[in-house]
């Protein structure tokens, strides 16, 4: 329950239904005429907050800058529109109206009026339940007040790059096998038989020896074979290494964006 010292502190509160939801910023305070005890507050609910809803706070609490109040935000939202009367007073049947809509009476415990000495201090004899204050036109009707103009954030894409391992190359040396033909020029010696004349250059020669006898005569032949060897050279030298080349990615990326639209009869001026 709120007291007399919390008064001052409920107005731009944070109020808060039984679900611990967000409902909207309290605007009013209405206290009773004879006991001067917090009776109702008005909610911003609605669209923008453009429509204030009263809410009993005889078992509300303020905790901080938040005030907690024991129904629900649909409870609330659909309480009866009201019609101040002047001095800024609720009327007697708008009282009743509210605390039927709120499952309350006049003589319910918990509701404020449990004491019969202010049994008629509801309006009853014409006094009604008085406003305490408002909240300044143009304050903030969703959460606490800050100042005349509402930010618009929007999130940006901020594209960066980083390195990762895309592959690796390696160098690897293998023999194989193949056939090379050479054509390689020999010479070979083959055996031809000759004959001459005897002539006075060489009688001696033929006269020498027997005149009648049997003999042979021999010559080697030779001839050329090829022959194959090896040898091992180097020829080249291949090095692995890395060139860089740019290419274009596209990157798609879902940004969340606010916008602020306007309702009323307003001239908008934005660009």
């Amino acid at each position: 329950m709120i007291n007399e010292s919390q008064a001052h502190n409920v107005i731009g509160a944070t109020a808060y239904g039984t679900n611990g939801g967000k409902i909207g910023t309290v605007g009013q305070l209405f206290l009773d005429d004879a006991t001067g005890r917090p009776e109702f507050v008005t909610v911003n609910t609605g669209l923008f907050g453009t429509k204030e809803s009263f809410v009993p706070v005889a078992d509300a609490e303020l905790d901080g800058a938040d005030l907690r109040l024991p129904y629900d935000k649909d409870l609330i939202k659909g309480a009866p529109n009201v019609d101040l009367e002047s001095g800024g007073h609720l009327a007697e049947g708008d009282e009743d109206r509210l605390y039927a809509h709120y499952g309350l009476s006049l003589g319910q415990s918990g509701t404020g009026y449990a004491d019969p000495g202010l049994a008629g201090t509801s309006g009853t004899s014409g006094t009604g339940t008085g406003t305490m204050g408002t909240a300044p036109a143009g304050h903030d009707t969703s959460g606490p007040s800050t100042d005349d103009a509402m930010t618009r954030s929007e999130e940006r894409l901020d594209v960066g790059k980083t390195s990762q391992e895309a592959g690796r190359a390696r160098l690897r040396k293998y023999v194989t096998t193949e056939t090379e033909t050479r054509t390689v020029p020999v010479t070979k010696e083959r055996a031809v038989v000759e004959s001459e004349p005897i002539t006075g250059g060489n009688v001696d020669q033929a006269l020498d020896g027997p005149a009648i006898s049997e003999e042979e005569h021999e010559v080697v032949l030779e001839e050329e074979r090829p022959v194959v060897g090896k040898t091992t050279e180097a020829v080249e030298r291949v090095r692995l290494g890395k060139e860089s080349t740019v290419d274009e990615e596209t990157v798609t990326e879902e940004v969340r964006k606010e916008h602020i639209e306007v309702e009323g009869d307003v001239d908008d001026r934005r660009r």
